[in-house]
């Protein structure tokens, strides 16, 4: 099963048709109907670890200023209190709490709305830990990599670049200097194969300060780069910076098989 960082921007992208939605749908069509989505959100940014653990996970609506029309939507898929169960036995001395609380939030649904419309493929979030470094989390999530052997499709939503403070939100803005750079950095670490210095992001300099002014957008990359098994590819489909410094690139961990 491949894994795949969705770079979500705006929560609008649910109800658009755009390049970046028409990939994610294609995405969905193109990788093996896996038996369940890992999904680990920019949105669900904790103190400690968690999983989502229950049967039937709500649809959050954690944004605002947005039309009635996307607080209307829902994204009923299921949850799986068995593959929940799994992701704390793998991340095993790590603590994991069993979470009945949370759900889905709009990280993790404005792109599976795309990818699996139906809402029939079972989805588990796996939170974000804010107290701990880059490097905890790509090490944590190397020992996921067993879970895509068994059909379950691992996910990061976030964007590569995110500068709320920076956005333009005149249509067709020009993006930054540094956004472009720094993206295409990634873009180019990612390509050869290169982890250290996206984990070490911030050694990367003002550009990276700029881009990445906190981290919980940039981390669910790590989670998706650290499933890359030996000489296992990594595809870019899409890409773009909009609003001058929201990060649209995508990013496929492996082969996609219809």
């Amino acid at each position: 099963m491949p894994a795949v960082f969705f770079g979500h921007g705006s929560p609008m992208n649910t109800l658009e048709h755009n390049r970046y939605t028409e990939i994610w749908r294609q995405l969905g069509e193109l990788a093996p109907t896996p038996k369940a989505v890992l999904a680990i959100s920019a949105h669900w940014y904790t103190r400690g670890t968690a999983v989502t653990a229950m049967e039937k996970p709500r649809t959050i609506h954690d944004f605002g200023g947005f039309p009635r029309e996307l607080f209307e939507v829902e994204y009923p898929a299921p949850g799986d209190p068995a593959l929940a169960a799994r992701v704390r036995q793998l991340l095993a001395p790590a603590e994991v709490t069993l979470d009945k609380s949370w759900g889905l939030d709009h990280g993790t649904w404005s792109v599976l709305v795309h990818a699996f419309p139906h809402a029939d493929v079972p989805v588990v979030q796996l939170s974000i830990d804010a107290t701990k470094s880059p490097e905890f989390h790509y090490d944590l999530a190397q020992r996921l990599v067993p879970l895509r052997d068994q059909g379950v499709l691992i996910t990061g939503s976030g964007n590569v670049v995110h500068n709320l403070g920076r956005i333009q939100w005149a249509e067709g803005a020009k993006p930054y200097d540094w956004a472009v750079r720094f993206n295409d950095v990634v873009r180019g670490y990612l390509s050869a194969h290169k982890h250290g210095p996206l984990i070490d992001y911030m050694s990367l300099g003002e550009d990276a300060r700029l881009s990445v002014p906190t981290p919980e957008h940039y981390l669910p990359l790590l989670y998706v780069i650290a499933q890359q098994v030996g000489n296992e590819t990594i595809s870019l489909p899409v890409d773009g910076i909009e609003f001058g410094s929201i990060g649209m690139l995508t990013a496929v961990v492996g082969r996609l098989e219809g």
